[in-house]
C-alpha cells in the first residue's frame, strides 16, 4: 500500500497493472525466437490501439 492514497485507489492501480501486464507477458522460454517477436509486434500494435483510443 506504499504511496497509494486509499486501499482503493492500490486495487484500481493492480487490476489495471494485471491486465496490461497479460498482454506482455509471454513465456519466452516456451516460445521460439520468431514467434516470440511476431507475438510482441501483434502487442505492441493493440497498446497502440488502446492508448490511442483512451
Amino acid at each position: 500500500m506504499q504511496r497509494f492514497k486509499s486501499p482503493g485507489s492500490a486495487q484500481r492501480f493492480l487490476n489495471l497493472h494485471a491486465s496490461v501486464n497479460n498482454l506482455f507477458n509471454i513465456q519466452r522460454h516456451l516460445t521460439p525466437r520468431e514467434t516470440m517477436k511476431l507475438f510482441r509486434a501483434e502487442t505492441m500494435d493493440q497498446w497502440k490501439q488502446l492508448v490511442a483510443a483512451g
